[in-house]
């Protein structure tokens, strides 16, 4: 691909910035703690996105992007590769997790309860308009209940394990060394396994709502029954130098396995885990996954065509890249498409006299 290079031009590109700045208007710490507390579910979008949780940088990404969210991932991201790696963290187990919500579609009564949690699927979607007269909106406070919930929950597919209704494949024990890393790997196909759960952990949720969506219309080979789904704070634990394994903080994970029955007469499930909070993005990932196996080549629900179509700084990039000079590859289309309006036609040719 040829590019014409700019010259001349760094005066109008410096001031242009400097407009896209003035738009924005000053940038400081009480701006960037107010995106973060009235945010939170786009900060955990960005986090998700960018392979980073931290949720002051995301929120200063989003301030400096002027909400631009492929820009503030790419911001977020491009401040990730420069930190270095200290170590890696112990593995996350479900029954671990602390739970704040965690459903199930497929099961009613699940081992530890159906908790709802924080949730507005059951809500009426009424914009509270008052807030612009000068009223402000207060949400009604929490009655606690009268048990609390416990604040770990077993796994779902463990005890369908146990019932005989899903596959209980050989666990394997992978050094830490040994576990792939998609941000120092390129993603080849086949992809492994940790792979395709890592794509998925960081991809456009947008773009695996569209895919996903397509395959829950028909496009895939599995309809999705959303088996469990748990919003969860993770401790992370890490080992001391000296060997004490302590925790270093909580984050926020989310977390779908959807089910559909397979041909071998049990329940498969599909897979998708990601930082922050982020509901549509897991259930649209776990059905991807399920729907990977015997996927036809070219489908959307293909795994090289959705790992591919969802990372969303290469998607983004490549789409914005198109407003760059390419004055160079169109003036050679032009010129062989006046060549070809020159050029006689073949009748034309025929009374040419010999």
């Amino acid at each position: 691909m040829a590019y014409v290079a700019t010259r001349g031009g760094e005066r109008a590109i410096d001031q242009s910035e400097r407009l896209y700045r003035a738009e924005l208007g000053r940038i400081d710490a009480a701006r960037v703690a107010e995106i973060r507390h009235a945010l939170p579910m786009l900060i955990d979008r960005v986090m998700g996105e960018a392979s980073l949780y931290e949720p002051d940088l995301a929120a200063l990404a989003l301030a400096q992007a002027g909400g631009d969210l492929y820009e503030a991932v790419l911001l977020l991201r491009a401040w990730r590769t420069t930190q270095p790696r200290l170590t890696i963290a112990e593995p996350v187990l479900q029954e671990q997790l602390f739970t704040l919500r965690r459903i199930s579609a497929a099961f009613k009564d699940i081992p530890g309860g159906q908790i709802l949690g924080p949730s507005l699927d059951y809500a009426h979607r009424l914009l509270a308009t008052g807030v612009l007269q000068g009223r402000p909106y207060v949400p009604a406070p929490v009655e606690p209940a009268a048990t609390p919930a416990p604040a770990r929950q077993p796994s779902l597919a463990a005890w369908q394990k146990a019932q005989g209704l899903v596959a209980d494949p050989a666990r394997a024990d992978v050094a830490p060394d040994d576990i792939p890393d998609l941000t120092r790997e390129p993603l080849l196909f086949p992809a492994a396994r940790a792979h395709t759960l890592q794509s998925l952990a960081r991809a456009d949720t947008g773009g695996m709502l569209a895919l996903g969506y397509s395959a829950m219309r028909g496009y895939g080979n599995a309809h999705p029954t959303v088996n469990e789904l748990r919003l969860a704070e993770a401790d992370v634990r890490v080992r001391h130098p000296r060997g004490t394994v302590f925790s270093a903080g909580r984050v926020k994970v989310s977390q779908a396995e959807v089910t559909s029955k397979g041909k071998s007469g049990l329940l498969e499930l599909g897979f998708c885990a990601t930082l922050g909070w982020n509901e549509v993005k897991v259930i649209s990932g776990a059905t991807l996954d399920l729907n990977a196996p015997g996927a036809a080549k070219g489908s959307p629900v293909e795994e090289e065509f959705f790992l591919y179509h969802t990372e969303p700084v290469e998607a983004s990039g490549f789409c914005i890249h198109f407003k760059l000079p390419h004055y160079v590859t169109f003036q050679s289309s032009l010129d062989a498409l006046r060549g070809a309006k020159a050029a006689p036609a073949p009748h034309e040719l025929e009374k040419v006299p010999a």
